[in-house]
């Protein structure tokens, strides 16, 4: 019997699935500093972003033919060193797009509104305060009509896209690869309607958007992919959300960014040192935080379970 072991959980549906087709699925966590001692026992392995199989964990565990990742980014496997080891490596871009786009809308929703800071000071000061934070909190804006740029244009940023003209948003969009300018638009009663982008480059897009949403891998050498220099770039009041990867934004000149009045304000849902992020960030008056949930709704992690489960299957199977 095939054994897999599913490190950082996997959907009920995606268990049973896997289970259904002859699988044994054990969903206790193993801790990373144990792994390469019990890992052996299994024939396959599905992480989250917890769990992190390097060079020497593939080495210790010859016994494992599949890894799968719940999610997009595979930055805590070594894909490449484990498929030259003749290892399957598999995750499931396409299952949390839309759960990653609809937090992308909290932040900016948020963001034009103040809740970000209003969640913060209305409980502190609304008894003794409400006049001075209504005042405060006067000066919202709407989202309608608005430009907004997408730097990153595969998945997420299709779904993004969709949102934004639901919204009534432009959208101009950003990647350094060819892409397909047109999205589909999936509204009630089975109604679908065609909408196109605008194509830019990275640099007219920072300069024209209001707001700007990074959906871009870290990059090979490590720099963050938007800097100093890209943050000079951006209209006077604009804003930033991001819901990328750690290490994609450089976090000292976006707090700069904020203090000095060039950005309005920013959304993070990853940092660059998770799962210690920096202070500084997490209790800037203008940054709304989230704890790396894009993809942690049940919708989503449903879809999850149930494509990494037909991946593991097809696999083993066929």
């Amino acid at each position: 019997m095939i054994k897999i072991l599913a490190n950082d959980g996997i959907d009920p549906i995606g268990k049973k699935m896997l289970e259904k087709a002859g699988f044994q699925v054990d969903t206790q966590n193993i801790p990373q500093e144990e792994l390469a001692s019990r890992l052996n026992d299994y024939d396959a392995v599905t992480v989250r972003s917890a769990t992190k199989i390097r060079k020497d964990l593939i080495d210790a565990c010859p016994n494992i033919k599949l890894i799968g990742r719940g999610g997009v980014g595979m930055d805590n496997i070594d894909v490449e060193y484990a498929r030259g080891k003749g290892i399957a490596v598999v995750n499931t871009p396409a299952s949390s797009s839309l759960s990653v786009a609809e937090l992308v809308f909290a932040h900016l929703f948020g963001g034009v509104r103040f809740l970000y800071d209003a969640n913060r000071q209305v409980p502190a000061e609304g008894n003794t305060n409400f006049g001075g934070l209504k005042k405060k909190y006067a000066k919202g804006r709407e989202l309608h009509g608005k430009t907004l740029g997408i730097l990153g244009f595969g998945r997420i940023g299709r779904e993004v896209a969709k949102v934004a003209f639901g919204v009534g948003m432009d959208v101009i969009a950003y990647d350094l690869f060819e892409f397909s300018p047109e999205v589909t638009l999936d509204l009630a009663n089975n109604t679908t309607l065609k909408m196109r982008v605008k194509t830019s480059s990275k640099e007219e897009l920072l300069k024209n958007a209001d707001f700007v949403t990074v959906h871009v891998p870290a990059q090979p050498n490590g720099e963050p992919a938007v800097g100093k220099a890209e943050l000079d770039l951006m209209k006077d009041g604009s804003a930033l959300v991001h819901c990328a990867r750690g290490g994609v934004i450089d976090e000292e000149a976006l707090v700069a960014a904020l203090d000095s009045g060039k950005l309005s304000f920013a959304g993070l849902d990853v940092f660059a040192n998770e799962p210690s992020p920096s202070q500084k960030v997490l209790q800037h008056p203008k940054i709304s935080v989230s704890p790396h949930i894009g993809a942690a709704t049940g919708e989503a992690q449903e879809r999850i379970g149930v494509e990494l489960a037909n991946l593991i299957i097809d696999h083993f199977k066929k």
